[in-house]
């Protein structure tokens, strides 16, 4: 278990927060980045009995984004809990933890198209640009855009079907927000 604390100013008052996280083991699949065309390809598999709210989608590509390149950070691990503190706060630390066990579950009985699949039509237009913006903070928090990096988000950005121009945008923001110090 990783126990993040948080302390998080909103609007001129702190709120403190510990979560517990499990310490992902990394899906049985991902053993090196994998190849946009591989994860992102429809499945032929049948995943029509996989079901996921939306809030386990976000959670899903979120996994997926931060153990695609076979490992998961101390820097992701604390971004990825960030990101989720703030969108599921009013969740209880128990409903979040079985929220995050039930989508490691899953990427270690499904590969990572199948999840993803399933993730992405859990999700509306919205949230898919959510779940984007989330996965391309998670790709940079190391501060380094590498063009395999670039690659991949571009390819998670048309899987998504999010639009050139915002997914250019959310890509341009991320990139000032955690590579600012690079340029």
């Amino acid at each position: 278990m990783l126990d993040v604390h948080f302390v998080v100013n909103c609007y001129g008052s702190a709120h403190s927060f510990t979560r517990s996280f499990p310490r992902a083991p990394m899906p049985a699949n991902s053993h090196k980045r994998p190849n946009p065309a591989e994860l992102f390809v429809p499945t032929k598999s049948d995943i029509s009995t996989i079901e996921l709210t939306p809030s386990e989608a976000l959670t899903a590509i979120s996994v997926l984004a931060v153990a695609a390149d076979g490992q998961i950070s101390e820097e992701e691990r604390q971004t990825l809990a960030a990101n989720h503190i703030r969108l599921f706060s009013s969740y209880s630390g128990e409903h979040f933890q079985e929220l995050f066990k039930k989508v490691l579950n899953l990427s270690h009985h499904y590969n990572p198209a199948e999840v993803f699949a399933v993730a992405k039509n859990a999700l509306t237009p919205q949230l898919r640009e959510t779940a984007f913006a989330i996965a391309t903070d998670l790709v940079l928090v190391d501060g380094i855009f590498t063009q395999e990096e670039k690659e991949f988000l571009v390819e998670l950005a048309k899987a998504l079907e999010i639009s050139d121009e915002m997914g250019k945008k959310i890509i341009e923001v991320m990139t000032i927000k955690n590579c600012g110090q690079n340029f």
